[in-house]
Parts: C-alpha cells; sequence; structure tokens
C-alpha cells in the first residue's frame, strides 16, 4: 500500500504548498513515484504536464476520502497532502492518513513557537526548518535559535531548506521545459532525507554541480496505476 505524507501546520507562510510540489519532484528524481493531493480550499489544482509526479484534487473531504483508499491499495506510490495553514482541527484529521507529517517553520521566534505546539499535538510530525537564510550570519543566528529554543526536538527536526527564489517555478500552471540545478538538488535532498525517515529504498544519486545551467524537466507525468487512473484524469 502506498505510503502517505501530509505537510502540515498552524503557521502560514512557510511554504506548505511549494514544499510539497518539492517533494513530489524530488521523489520522482529518485525515482519514486507520488501524487500531490491539494487540500487548501484557497488555492487551485495545478496541471500535471511536464511533471513527474501527478498533483491531484483533494479539497473536499469526500476527494481526500476517495483518493486515500485509491492509495491504500496500490504499491510503490507515496500521496502527500499539501495541507492549507491555521486549522488545527483540520491539521488533526489529515495527520490521521499519514506515516509520516512535515511542518514547516521558519526561523523567526514566532513560528518556532507556533512549531513546537504543532509538534506536542501531532506525535508522528518532525519539523522542518524551511526557507533557511543562505547568508551565513543571518543562518548562524537561525541556526542558533533552533539549538537554543528547540534542543528537545532536535531528534524530530529536518535537515534545512534554504531559500531558493526557482522554488516558485514549481507551482506555474504551465511546469517549465528546465529547471534551475540548485532546486533539483535541494528536491533530491530534501526527498532522500523524507525516504530515510519512512526507510523507503531509493535510487542512489549524486548532486549536479551547481554552475548557474539548467536541465531539462521530464516532459510526461508517471503513467497512474489503473485505480487512480480516473482521478488522474
Amino acid at each position: 500500500m502506498a505510503q502517505i505524507i501530509a505537510i502540515l501546520g498552524n503557521k502560514g507562510g512557510t511554504g506548505k504548498t511549494t514544499n510539497a510540489h518539492l517533494l513530489c519532484y524530488g521523489l520522482g528524481l529518485l525515482g519514486t513515484h507520488s501524487v500531490c493531493l491539494l487540500t487548501d480550499t484557497h488555492r487551485e489544482p495545478l496541471d500535471k504536464h511536464g511533471r513527474n509526479y501527478l498533483p491531484m484534487d483533494a479539497r473536499t473531504p469526500a476527494q481526500l476520502a476517495a483518493l486515500v483508499k485509491k492509495l491504500g491499495v496500490v504499491d510503490g506510490w507515496l500521496g502527500v497532502i499539501d495541507g492549507g495553514a491555521n486549522h488545527p482541527e483540520r491539521d488533526l484529521a489529515l495527520a490521521q492518513h499519514a506515516a509520516l507529517v512535515i511542518l514547516p517553520f521558519r526561523e523567526s521566534h514566532e513560528d518556532i513557537r507556533t512549531v513546537i505546539a504543532d509538534l506536542e499535538r501531532l506525535p508522528k510530525a518532525v519539523a522542518l526548518p524551511s526557507q533557511w537564510p543562505t547568508n551565513t550570519w543571518q543562518r548562524e543566528a537561525a541556526n542558533r535559535s533552533v539549538a537554543n529554543l528547540m534542543g528537545k526536538y532536535r531528534a524530530r527536526l529536518l535537515e534545512p531548506l534554504n531559500a531558493i527564489s526557482a522554488s516558485k517555478l514549481l507551482l506555474q500552471h504551465g511546469f517549465p521545459d528546465n529547471i534551475p540545478t540548485p532546486l533539483r538538488n535541494a528536491a533530491r535532498r530534501f526527498a532522500a532525507q523524507v525516504l530515510d525517515r519512512l526507510r523507503v529504498h531509493y535510487q542512489a544519486f549524486e548532486l549536479e554541480p551547481e554552475d548557474g545551467s539548467v536541465t531539462a524537466a521530464p516532459s510526461t507525468p508517471p503513467e497512474p496505476p489503473p485505480n487512480l487512473a480516473l482521478a488522474a484524469g
């Protein structure tokens, strides 16, 4: 059966939707098929053309339940739930479907306080430092804040995802023909650490040289298994 990953959290603006698509894109680069389940009713579904994963509309409880049920009887696929913000009760319901819950947060103390509260509410959750600063001084300050305020949760912290302006390309309706190498490498690293947490095998990989080049994106999405074909159409 497929495993479900839920990207949730009570704080808005932490990159849940971007991270859901980054994770699915990275899973595809590592040879793992995935479905990105949109649950945020304030967003529109993205088209599947050109992606190496399948975005699906799960904005109503009935749609989500049907897709989770279908994923429950297929092998070799992962489902990634893109959750909306500021819905604690809904997060609890979505978390029940998940083998792993990911809580993105930024470096502000407000974000850290919020993610700590979410970690306490969601025992299967891990925290993801997201949009992490790349400036040396800012990064050191951010890391100190995490060390000082989140030491108790060290084992539940993923490696940071750096702020990458190109990540917005993943949310275009027309998936770009070329993806910058730093974004591809970030997607691979993110997917690998999530699969490690789930103890799921994946293809060995090497990071690409980040020399300012871009790489062609996959031209066709994976074919859905039969029981997802109707929903994916």
